[in-house]
């Protein structure tokens, strides 16, 4: 098990299980579309790769951090790299993934032209990010979120065509929501100035990660049958409606 650092890295620990399963289904179902050279922006604890690496020809995995345990596979390849730009010569791939990133992302209209930049023509763009109106609360890791209206009109400033899919949750998957709704509701009302909109987003990661910990790890205590028990299954990439958890979009060049 990959050392639990941030809460912003999804982990395989228990209490990050309500995020984890909705991240797996991301890639479980870019794993039924990919094929050829992909490349993956974003590895994170590297639990993507021995879904994506065996449907790939060649398959390259890049982040800024170099993650503690990585899944081996013959097809992949790691590099350490900070985006954009992207460190590979133009039309050099036929997919780039990149799941939960392009809210990390200062410059998101470069970041977007690079990426259209490295994929071959009629190549393919699977991106997620959080759907801004699901959020709870502010998140400083996070340079911004995107509404689905957002996301479609950066992407189509540098692709042909964008499709919009969201991912979305079943009646076990929102009653977490709602537990986890009302636990971060508590803890906002000691927020009596506002401070989490108010001060730059730098000076907040630091509480907010321990705060999230801390959250997550209560609403694991208090309710285990519930959140062990969802499934990837629990969750389902349907086209993009109001109340998805995570925009999931395919560009096309």
């Amino acid at each position: 098990m990959a050392k639990v650092t941030t809460a912003e890295r999804v982990s395989t620990d228990p209490s990050d299980n309500y995020v984890f399963q909705r991240s797996l289904l991301a890639y479980r179902h870019a794993a039924e579309m990919v094929h050829g050279d992909v490349l993956e922006i974003g590895t994170g604890t590297g639990y993507g790769i021995k879904w994506l690496a065996p449907k790939s020809k060649r398959f390259i995995t890049i982040d800024k951090d170099m993650p503690e345990t990585l899944c081996q596979h013959a097809k992949s390849e790691f590099y350490r790299m900070e985006v954009p730009p992207i460190g590979f010569d133009s039309n050099s791939f036929d997919y780039v993934v990149a799941f939960q990133v392009i809210e990390h992302i200062e410059e998101d209209m470069q970041f977007v032209r690079e990426v259209a930049r490295v994929l071959r023509p009629e190549g393919k763009f699977i991106v997620t990010t959080p759907n801004a109106p699901m959020s709870l609360t502010r998140n400083p890791w996070h340079v911004r979120e995107y509404n689905a209206d957002e996301l479609r009109n950066l992407l189509e400033c540098n692709f042909s065509k964008v499709e919009a899919f969201g991912v979305v949750g079943n009646d076990k998957v929102m009653e977490y929501y709602a537990k986890n709704r009302r636990s971060v509701e508590r803890i906002a009302r000691f927020d009596i100035f506002d401070l989490q909109h108010r001060l730059p987003r730098k000076l907040l990661q630091k509480p907010y990660d321990m705060l999230n910990r801390w959250n997550r790890k209560r609403l694991l205590r208090d309710n285990a049958k519930l959140t062990t028990s969802i499934t990837y299954s629990d969750y389902a990439i349907e086209p993009y409606r109001e109340g998805c958890f995570d925009l999931f979009f395919v560009a096309t060049k």
